[in-house]
């Protein structure tokens, strides 16, 4: 039995695909029951009609979700992803690493965190 939260944890592809899923476990045997909505388990002959519909509702949702962050991205004025480090700031972080000081002890210097160090000094 495969157990998902609801339908659109399950699948956000569509209709076609979402019901392809469902006909690939029921060939192979394999049960599939929703954990937040168990009236898919009460629908009978009805049941593709309501998966088709949730899985419509779940694809909108994923492409609308997707839109809002890229709206918000393209508001922001900040540049995703994780921030450079200054090249004097990487400059320290060498000749402290020269100097043969730890990561630990070039952290609490700098307050450049560890990963971030690895990233630029490690090879």
């Amino acid at each position: 039995m495969v157990l998902f939260w609801s339908l659109a944890r399950f699948s956000r592809e569509g209709v076609t695909e979402t019901l392809n899923h469902f006909q690939k476990l029921n060939a192979a045997g394999v049960q599939s029951k929703s954990f937040t909505e168990q009236y898919l388990d009460s629908t009978g002959l009805f049941r593709e009609a309501i998966i088709g519909f949730l899985a419509a509702i779940a694809k909108q949702e994923r492409v609308r979700f997707s839109e809002r962050i890229k709206a918000g991205q393209a508001r922001s004025s900040k540049k995703p992803g994780r921030p450079t480090l200054a090249d004097d700031v990487v400059a320290e972080l060498r000749r402290l690493r020269g100097e043969g000081l730890s990561f630990k002890k070039i952290q609490i210097a700098t307050g450049v965190p560890v990963a971030t160090m690895h990233r630029y000094l490690v090879e």
